[in-house]
């Protein structure tokens, strides 16, 4: 095992065993805020009620999602990263991971993905929105289904796939 891979196994094994005997229900909950429906309704609520920027919000972030997933599936597909919970001796994940593969983190791509377009059209929001986003990525490792680069990447992905969304879009 290389250095990185080492560092990476040894921050994810401090992180998961904050969690050892202890009620993961919280975790829990804010990770499956992540999981999808409620980008939609606050998507459709800004396109609804929000007459200054909400179309745009709502056009950006269907762009910017047909982006992210497919390449977040493809991504998963090549890198084939084994999760925490499969490959780790004697640990048990806290929930069923959704697929088989870790790199990159779907659930923290999409969750900065929705901070980044948050941020641009209410940059008031920005603060909250990018900490909800790290604490999905951090509870996914809390959780064990993911490595902390895992996070890093998935987090990237999100980034830049918002990033060029918006420029698609100006």
């Amino acid at each position: 095992m290389n250095l990185f891979a080492r560092a990476d196994t040894q921050l994810f094994y401090w992180l998961f065993n904050k969690t050892h005997g202890r009620n993961c229900a919280p975790v829990r909950w804010i990770s499956h805020s992540g999981d999808g429906p409620l980008y939609l309704v606050a998507g459709l609520i800004l396109w609804c009620f929000e007459p200054s920027h909400g179309d745009l919000f709502m056009y950006s972030a269907l762009t910017a999602y047909a982006l992210e997933l497919p390449l977040y599936l493809l991504l998963k597909k090549c890198f084939r990263r084994q999760r925490p919970c499969d490959l780790l001796r004697n640990l048990r994940a806290h929930i069923s991971p959704s697929d088989k593969f870790s790199l990159p983190s779907g659930h923290t791509a999409a969750a900065f993905l929705m901070a980044a377009l948050i941020a641009h059209f209410y940059p008031s929001f920005a603060l909250l929105v990018y900490a909800w986003a790290a604490m999905i990525g951090v509870s996914r490792v809390l959780l064990g289904v993911h490595y902390p680069s895992d996070i890093v990447a998935g987090a990237c992905l999100g980034l830049s796939i918002s990033v060029f969304s918006l420029t698609l879009m100006s």
